[in-house]
């Protein structure tokens, strides 16, 4: 069994119809996060699987996709209203 690491995915894309694309294919892998970053649990095959479809998707020159694996051992701070992740340790899709 491959063992999943959260990502967090954020990006800025210039182009109203790629957002959209952007958005819907990040959603479809994101167990949460709020309205500009996202959290998706992924093996190593999935990872490549989305950054494959966001590299087909984004245009290198106007848009930017950030893919940041933070460290499991610094727990979780948040500020303001900003809310706990609500996902378990691990998420079992089957």
């Amino acid at each position: 069994m491959s063992t999943r690491t959260l990502w967090l995915i954020a990006y800025d894309i210039r182009c109203p119809t790629r957002l959209r694309e952007v958005l819907t294919l990040v959603k479809g892998w994101s167990s949460g996060g709020q309205r500009s970053v996202h959290e998706c649990w992924l093996t190593s095959s999935e990872l490549a699987a989305l950054r494959t479809a966001l590299a087909a998707t984004i245009r290198r020159r106007e848009d930017s996709v950030l893919l940041i694996a933070p460290d499991p051992s610094r727990g979780v701070r948040t500020l303001g209203i900003a809310l706990r992740p609500r996902d378990p340790r691990f998420i079992f899709v089957g």
